[in-house]
């Protein structure tokens, strides 16, 4: 690959993460169109999933995309659902050749966009930049191939792993600038979710403030019971920004006509032993669309996410003090009886923010 087509399908990537966390169920993917070494259109999936970016791109370059080169950051569609396929937009608008970083996943495009290209005497390029873009579609893929969302795992902890004092004592253990970055974290998922003991004790928004965000993720609680306060935050915004709570089966019928009546989505998932199957769970949050998690604890629910082997990616946030043994730890019991049984991943970023320290944690399968 050269050196210009991996400077304009890097461009591109960064154009489709413009609506991670907004576009779901569909893919946040990025498009440049270059005709005589001159960007002539750029265009990325709107929020809500459509317009697509390649029939964006295409309409601002007009007549210039004839003969031009395309950049797109996965296969172009070529299947018909709410808008025609993309890659019939390109071959449409005569474009001469098509970089793609990807083949997409899902059964109805895997490779047939690309083969409607070139039986149309388009050169198509694959290939460029692919790590990049898996990393950046991982969450799509990830729903296509085995119907679950990505999971992001955010913990802010104690140096000695813990996140609140023993009498449950929590704000603030990082700063306002490590808050600043949970926040555009957030913006870039589909979803934020808690455990129901979060919820109770923390009363959280889940939204995020303070970055002009003109869409909010949608807040999942995981709360076998339904056992949340109904004068909570939660409840008091469940009409104006999406809540969605997954229980389990034969919850009190009083509660769940509270909540809907509230305007929460209910979510029944099954039990496994004591609690919501957080596979199930993940099942029922990928068939409802969506393809981005992010969550934050508290410790029941990251462990049992991370003793299924449902975790993807870790973000930690460390601060410089210290509560000791009796504070709450980050992840409850694992079970485990030997290091080479604990969930490992690759580290693939580190960075201070103010006076605290950000990591961020891969599994082998997702770049980093």
């Amino acid at each position: 690959m050269s050196d210009q087509d991996q400077r304009y399908m890097a461009l591109a990537l960064s154009l489709g993460r413009r609506t991670q966390g907004a576009c779901w169920p569909n893919p946040a993917v990025g498009c440049v169109i270059v005709r005589d070494g001159r960007i002539v259109g750029r265009g990325w999936t709107a929020p809500g999933g459509r317009p697509h970016a390649e029939p964006q791109a295409l309409a601002q370059a007009g007549p210039k995309a004839r003969g031009a080169t395309a950049y797109v950051t996965l296969e172009p569609c070529s299947h018909h659902g709410q808008t025609p396929p993309c890659a019939d937009a390109l071959i449409g608008a005569g474009v001469a050749r098509v970089v793609a970083a990807l083949e997409d996943s899902d059964p109805r495009v895997s490779g047939q966009g690309f083969d409607r290209l070139r039986r149309h005497g388009i050169e198509v390029v694959t290939g460029v930049l692919a790590d990049e873009a898996a990393r950046d579609h991982a969450g799509f893929f990830l729903r296509t191939e085995q119907g679950r969302p990505l999971v992001t795992l955010k913990m802010a902890s104690s140096f000695d792993g813990r996140i609140a004092t023993a009498t449950g004592h929590s704000q603030w253990i990082t700063g306002p600038g490590a808050r600043r970055a949970v926040h555009a974290m957030r913006a870039r998922h589909d979803a934020v979710m808690v455990g129901a003991g979060t919820a109770r004790a923390d009363d959280p928004a889940l939204t995020v403030r303070d970055m002009g965000a003109s869409r909010q993720p949608v807040r999942v609680v995981v709360s076998r019971h339904l056992d949340l306060p109904l004068l909570g935050q939660l409840a008091r915004s469940a009409a104006e920004v999406p809540l969605w709570l997954c229980h389990g089966p034969g919850v009190d019928s009083e509660r769940v006509r509270a909540w809907e009546g509230l305007g929460a989505r209910l979510i029944p998932c099954a039990l496994r032993g004591p609690q919501v199957d957080p596979a199930d769970m993940l099942r029922q949050l990928g068939a409802a669309g969506l393809t981005r998690v992010f969550c934050e604890g508290g410790g029941a629910l990251a462990a049992s996410l991370l003793g299924d082997d449902l975790v993807d990616e870790l973000v930690g946030f460390t601060a410089g003090l210290t509560i000791g043994a009796e504070g709450l730890p980050a992840i409850g019991a694992l079970g485990l009886g030997r290091l080479d049984e604990a969930p490992r991943f690759d580290l693939v970023e580190t960075r201070a923010i103010d006076g605290d320290v950000m990591t961020r944690w891969c599994r082998a399968l997702i770049p980093g």
